[in-house]
């Protein structure tokens, strides 16, 4: 559960790294961005990912898809 891993973060929409990190718990980094949806990776353990996905969800991101690089 503490361990560290780099998850990779879909939503929905073209956002700004900036914007993205703003009052951000963790560092996210914008891999790609296009009109349709963003993609993030994330350095985390389980219970950090699942407060940034509070804290996306609170912003009002739509999360399209989450997956856990190995």
């Amino acid at each position: 559960m503490h361990d560290v891993c780099t998850y990779r973060i879909e939503v929905r929409g073209e956002v700004d790294e900036s914007n993205l990190n703003a009052l951000s718990p963790h560092k996210m980094t914008v891999v790609r961005t296009d009109p349709a949806a963003t993609l993030i990776t994330i350095c985390a353990d389980q219970s950090g990912l699942i407060g940034l996905m509070r804290h996306l969800n609170g912003r009002g991101f739509v999360l399209w898809s989450l997956r856990r690089e190995e």
